[in-house]
């Protein structure tokens, strides 16, 4: 529920802004306010998981989520679905790190490889799942529905669950909730300020405050963590070139594809007219290609190393968006659409996986969980970050008014990817990666 709730909001959200009445603003606010919450709140979400017991924290994150599902769909309005979205994003991010840790210790040798193994093929498959949900949902029962779906299946395993995973007591470790609110309040005041700039011009001060905020807000997350005895995030850990430039890349190809997936979705839907359904089904072939382009690089990262994966992952991706950029007004999916957004998703599945297997290179067993969370935290944030600035650069665009600012957001977004592809080449250490000590899941 968690994987695919991030792509089927894409393919629901223009129904659901007409029936709420929705502008830029809101629609904005919907896909992100999942993202933000889940992000910011993951570290002291894997955290509560020990102080609570992995089985408690699963079964208060799901019920929390499945709450949140039904009021999402039951929203009159947009600040209600807005809220619940956030709900979402709350209890995902206690429920997610529960789930890997109830994984992780329920098996053991080659059963948990195998157990690993579902859980990254189920990651890997969400996109493609939740483009197509999305659009039978939408363009069937309605938009409600790809909240209301998550209702069942929760209830279900909230019934089913305890008898099946035995309880542990839990673990007292320090929270650090000031160093998480820390960090939430910082990435939500920026995109603040990014959501306003494309409403009131980048030099206005309703724009302006809220960057600034969150630079401070920002050295006070450094202080807190600095200062208190069980940080959420070591300093020392974010020090690593490993662990800073895998972050790099994962907060860029988050951005990337997250923005692609927001932008393509208003284009198809509010200027060529598409519906839901049809937009996911031309959806599909990106979805794909982001699990292509995965599989490809971790082939690939363990021949040739990091860095050449990296930069080639970017650099496909730049290709496909600069494609994009050239969409116009009275266009069509196929010739107009797919062809660049394939080779985006391609790209930036390779750019997940380079930024995996980099940022994780060398980790000792005490660090996996720290690191892990890191990286997951910026896949979050950076979706989030992308479709808030899609949203400042495409302007009037994202509500059907001519492909200008299509054009303008996707330029923007190919000088990025095509950036952090040189970039790479610097920031990414040579070689193949060293062995680590876990996995790293996006959720």
């Amino acid at each position: 529920m968690l994987i695919i709730d991030v792509t089927v909001v894409n393919v629901a959200l223009p129904s659901a802004a007409a029936d709420l009445h929705l502008g830029r603003g809101g629609q904005t606010w919907v896909v992100i306010a999942y993202s933000l919450c889940f992000g910011g709140l993951l570290l002291l979400g894997g955290r509560l998981a020990d102080a609570l017991g992995r089985r408690r924290a699963f079964l208060l994150g799901l019920a929390l989520f499945t709450a949140a599902s039904l009021v999402s769909g039951l929203a009159g309005t947009g600040g209600v679905l807005i809220a619940g979205r956030a709900a979402q994003g709350v209890g995902a991010a206690l429920l997610s790190p529960a789930a890997l840790s109830i994984v992780t210790t329920t098996f053991h040798g080659p059963e948990r490889d195998r157990a690993l193994g579902v859980w990254a093929a189920v990651g890997g498959t969400g996109a493609a799942v939740g483009v197509l949900a999305g659009g039978l949902l939408t363009s069937g029962p309605g938009w409600e529905w790809v909240f209301f779906v998550n209702v069942p299946v929760g209830l279900a395993v909230l019934a089913l669950l305890p008898s099946a995973v035995p309880h542990v007591p839990p673990v007292r470790r320090p929270l650090d909730p000031g160093g998480a609110a820390a960090a939430t309040l910082a990435a939500g005041s920026l995109i603040y300020g990014l959501v306003k700039a494309g409403e009131d011009g980048w030099g206005s001060a309703p724009a302006l405050i809220p960057i600034g905020a969150a630079a401070v807000l920002a050295a006070a997350f450094v202080l807190i963590e600095r200062t208190v005895r069980s940080p959420l995030v070591p300093l020392g850990l974010l020090r690593r070139r490993t662990v800073a430039s895998g972050n790099v890349l994962m907060v860029a190809a988050s951005v990337l594809l997250l923005s692609g997936f927001f932008l393509c979705s208003q284009y198809l839907q509010n200027l060529l007219g598409f519906s839901a359904v049809e937009t996911g089904l031309t959806f599909l072939p990106a979805a794909v290609g982001t699990i292509v382009g995965a599989h490809l690089a971790s082939h690939l990262a363990g021949k040739v190393g990091g860095r050449p994966v990296a930069a080639a992952g970017f650099a496909i991706a730049a290709a496909g968006v600069l494609l994009l950029a050239r969409v116009p007004a009275g266009g069509h999916a196929w010739p107009d659409v797919v062809p660049g957004f394939v080779l985006l998703a391609l790209g930036a599945g390779a750019g997940f996986v380079s930024a995996t297997t980099t940022a994780m290179s060398g980790i000792g067993h005490d660090e996996a969980g720290p690191a892990s969370g890191v990286v997951s935290t910026g896949h979050e944030i950076g979706g989030a970050l992308g479709v808030a600035l899609a949203t400042a650069l495409a302007g009037a665009s994202i509500g059907g008014h001519g492909a200008s600012g299509f054009h303008t957001a996707f330029a923007a977004f190919g000088v990025l990817a095509a950036a952090v592809a040189l970039l790479a080449l610097v920031l990414v250490p040579p070689g193949r990666p060293g062995p680590g000590d876990g996995p790293v899941f996006a959720h």
